[in-house]
């Protein structure tokens, strides 16, 4: 029997990994990248691979998209679609905004100290006084949209370039324009200053870079590039890479552009020292991907390369390696594994042809590039952690094996149509499944030894279904497999791909299988919002579980068995108890369909993604949820022993506080009733002493307390001593007017009755006294 302990009754948001880059600016200071997403910047952490912060509103469609950005490591100036300029200080808190007077959008942002230059579409430059967020100088003479703007490290002055390729140069004490470079053909992307900052160099869409001398309008050097490079970066005046040592009089850039390799020139002697090697290149950067943006921390001598897909690789100088990866943005999630020794790595398979490998602990990425199509199914071996089999819509699967890097072992290409799902068997690595569009259910013989790239062997072949094939699963002693299919059924197999059985009953396409670790019992889920248990010996149907209401995307067995973890296309997540038949937990955090769900080997641990591009890791708080509550009965106990123990001793107003602590209203009124028929003084005193949301409950209790008659006098009481506090500005209740509204109807009434009362008691007493005399003469 299962015990209480054993089922999972709370999970609890670990973290998000949601898309923190997704396109547009990008800066680095110490070990935090400032990403630009549509109406925020998001604050990316190096260290743990996380958003610590985002400054700027959520996306909507009433949201204020942000154009472009700058900031110091401290501030953040942003630009906006509204026409605004904002400020925001390091906490994100919105310090200042002001209109810009450009006509059009701002292209480009730079921060130094208290000024701000900016560079619009309408070719105009400006500078800013952010002390009083004024507009001091107007600078003309840029043709078209001015994309770069770069204030001299240590002068006075500004360089800027437009469209036509000319780079102009001011002083910022009266604005006037020192000098003009022109020898660019097009469109000059980046400009860098030299170490010494007594020379600057200048890249652009001519695929040249050219060395300038400040206020010489002849180029020094010229450098042909022969490929297009949007940034490049100035190296320090020491440093070292793979096979080279700098000289401290030359000058160094490092360039990359679309062929996707890291490069470092020595501009004063015009060559090319350092070309970064083939087997050092992330795998994301393979294939001629191109890099739309450079980065250089000159504290840690890393270098970090953006590319057109907004992955961010790290590498440092002396070796060039990538020391960490980061994806900025993962597109839709299609499915979630654990792998590796004690779940070390979790192997996602977005809307793409690549597989991304994070580290659990730092996020850090790899990017398995093999298949040629998007990836739609991973499975993970029980008995080798460290084997991955991924299937495609290239109508293959791939065999990875994890070392120390991660290669492709072997290939299989039997299929006719994309590979929905896969499977590995449950007690050996021998042998796989897989299911296809082509309707094909399929047995792989894999290799024992891994030696290069194999080509895997197809055993055996099954048409299986009428219609796609959307799961298969191996039972735990592998001596059944399980498939689902749009055609409405699931079915079962022996280990020669035999048929067992049919599984009828769902009204519309099968979304999952898989089985139970414990009984004999397999769970399907289906698009008609319904799970369904099934008894594998006689093919009957044992439950219906329903909660969802939306298509069940995936059902796993969790809590050896005795739960059911599923997955809806609602973005809902929800925890069912086989005995009951109840859904015991709902978790809420997806915007779209969940079609990933991965649980760590000792189910500690729950990632899921889906079509909203999230990555949720949800932390199992059962046992300490647990141990919480038990120690608040503990405590409570306690706590009403020593209420009954301060009644015991008459200490009244010792009492009236604890009561009031466990929100105990009718106990409370019984001691102000107690305190009343006493009258015991310092009640006034002891209510002084309460904090405000103590005074709150308080007031909410007389307020109750005035509606019946019996206890109109505790109630008026407490009342009076908590207005006097309010009118000396002592206690602000959150909800006075409303307390106020229902407090006078009643007050009044009591009013009423009470001054009736009084009357009727001198009119006796009047009676009385007149009646005295009377009664004297008859006696």
């Amino acid at each position: 029997m299962a015990t209480t302990r054993q089922l999972k009754e709370a999970f609890e948001l670990e973290s998000k990994h949601a898309a923190f880059y997704t396109g547009g600016n990008i800066e680095w200071y110490d070990d935090t990248f400032y990403c630009q997403s549509l109406s925020s910047i998001n604050l990316f952490s190096t260290i743990d691979g996380s958003v610590r912060n985002t400054v700027g509103e959520d996306s909507s469609e009433d949201a204020d998209f942000v154009q472009t950005f700058t900031t110091d490591g401290s501030r953040i100036v942003s630009s906006h679609k509204s026409g605004l300029l904002k400020l925001w200080n390091e906490l994100g808190e919105l310090e200042k905004m002001w209109k810009y007077i450009h006509k059009g959008p701002i292209a480009k942002l730079q921060l130094k100290e208290n000024q701000l230059v900016s560079g619009g579409a309408d070719g105009g430059v400006r500078i800013w006084d952010l002390d009083h967020q004024a507009c001091i100088l107007s600078l003309k003479g840029c043709q078209g949209v001015v994309n770069v703007v770069e204030y001299h490290p240590t002068e006075g002055e500004v360089l800027a370039t437009g469209d036509d390729g000319k780079i102009l140069h001011w002083e910022l004490e009266k604005g006037n324009m020192k000098q003009i470079y022109e020898s660019h053909y097009s469109k000059v992307t980046s400009i860098v200053f030299s170490h010494d900052n007594l020379c600057f160099i200048s890249c652009g869409r001519d695929k040249a870079m050219i060395l300038w001398s400040f206020m010489d309008s002849t180029p020094l050097k010229t450098i042909p590039f022969y490929e297009a490079v949007e940034c490049i970066v100035s190296l320090p005046e020491k440093f070292r890479v793979p096979g080279f040592k700098s000289d401290p009089e030359c000058y160094y850039v490092a360039s990359a552009g679309e062929k996707g390799i890291v490069r470092v020139w020595d501009i004063k002697n015009v060559k090319e020292v350092y070309v970064q090697d083939n087997s050092l290149v992330s795998p994301a950067q393979e294939g001629a991907i191109a890099v739309s943006n450079l980065l250089f921390d000159p504290q840690s001598k890393t270098l970090a390369v953006v590319t057109v897909e907004q992955n961010i690789i790290l590498h440092h100088l002396k070796s060039f390696a990538c020391m960490k990866q980061f994806i900025g943005f993962s597109d839709e999630i299609l499915d979630i594994t654990f792998m590796g020794k004690d779940d070390s790595h979790l192997a996602v398979a977005t809307n793409s042809c690549d597989i991304k490998l994070y580290e659990n602990a730092t996020m850090n990425c790899q990017i398995l590039k093999g298949h040629s199509d998007i990836v739609l199914s991973l499975s993970v071996s029980k008995t080798n952690p460290n084997l991955l089999l991924s299937s495609s819509k290239d109508n293959s699967i791939r065999l990875w094996l994890y070392s120390h890097c991660i290669t492709c072992v072997g290939v299989g290409k039997r299929h006719n149509g994309s590979v929905g799902s896969c499977f590995f068997s449950q007690l050996s690595t021998k042998w796989a499944v897989s299911v296809s569009q082509d309707f094909c259910l399929k047995k792989w013989e894999l290799p024992s030894k891994f030696e290069g790239k194999v080509s895997l062997n197809c055993t055996n072949t099954e048409i299986a279904h009428q219609k796609d094939i959307n799961s298969v699963a191996v039972s735990p002693n592998d001596k059944i497999i399980g498939t689902a299919s749009q055609d409405k059924t699931a079915k079962l197999w022996n280990e020669n791909l035999g048929l067992i059985g049919v599984l009828r009953g769902h009204k519309r396409g099968v979304w999952s299988i898989r089985f139970s670790p414990i009984d004999q019992v397999a769970v399907t889920s289906s698009a008609d919002c319904s799970i369904r248990l099934w008894n594998v010996n006689d093919l009957s149907c044992l439950k219906t579980l329903e909660g969802h209401e939306s298509s069940v995307l995936k059902a796993e067995f969790i809590s050896k068995g005795y739960q059911i973890l599923s997955s809806g296309a609602d973005g809902l997540m929800k925890i069912f108890n086989i005995k009951s038949s109840e859904c015991q937990l709902t978790l809420d955090e997806h915007d779209g369909k969940i079609w990933a769900m991965a649980i760590r080997n000792d189910e500690s641990v729950i990632v899921t993604g889906g079509s909203d591009s999230n990555l949720i890791k949800w932390k199992d708080v059962t046992e300490e949820k647990r141990l919480e509550k038990l120690n608040e009965e503990e405590e409570h106990v306690l706590e009403e022993q020593k209420l009954n123990n301060y009644l015991q001793s008459g200490k009244l107003l010792k009492a009236l506080k604890l009561a009031l602590r466990l929100k105990k209203p009718f106990q409370v009124l019984k001691i102000i009733q107690e305190v009343i028929k006493k009258e015991d003084v310092g009640l006034a005193d002891t209510i002084k002493s309460l904090r405000d949301d103590q005074k709150d409950s308080l007031l909410n209790c007389a307020v109750n307390w005035n509606t019946n008659s019996k206890n109109c006098q505790a109630a008026q009481l407490i009342i009076n001593i908590l207005l006097n506090e309010i009118q000396a500005g002592e206690f602000k209740p959150s909800h006075l007017p409303a307390s106020i509204e229902a407090m006078i109807p009643y007050t009044e009434r009591h009013f009423n009755r009470l001054t009736q009362l009084m009357q009727d008691l001198n009119f006796m007493s009047y009676t009385i006294n007149c009646m005295k005399p009377h009664m004297k003469i008859k006696s």
